[in-house]
């Protein structure tokens, strides 16, 4: 199983970059899957992350009503539109994804997922 990490890049304050999650190993029917992200010197964090079982979609607030996450199955890809881009988006983002998860656990917080990408860089700065 393989999950890819690509679109990551240098970018202006208020401007957008599309981050895409190439999957491989498994086709997309019943997981969880999300973006984390890790600034320099703090924990990693729970960006966006949804669950196929129940259609649970979760947006940390520092990205709500700026980033979207959506899923392509016959690609098998998972996207995160991020727009009106800040400094403090600054990060290495990681896809993420589990096969064995519960209603009961936490939908976005490290601990849920097995499976990471290497991680994208993104940098917002002018």
């Amino acid at each position: 199983l393989q999950l890819v990490e690509s679109g990551g890049g240098l970018v202006q304050p208020g401007g957008s970059l599309r981050l895409s999650c190439a999957t491989s190993g498994f086709t997309l029917n019943s997981y969880v899957i999300g973006w984390f992200r890790q600034a320099p010197g703090k924990e990693r964090e729970g960006v966006s992350c949804f669950s196929s079982s129940d259609g649970r979609t979760y947006y940390a607030d520092s990205v709500k009503d700026r980033f979207t996450i959506s899923g392509d199955n016959a690609k098998n890809t998972v996207n995160l539109q991020m727009n009106s881009l800040k400094p403090e988006d600054t990060a290495v983002y990681y896809c993420a994804a589990d096969f064995d998860y519960s209603p009961t656990q936490e939908l976005c917080t490290t601990d849920t997922y097995t499976y990471w990408g290497q991680g994208t860089q993104v940098t917002v700065s002018s």
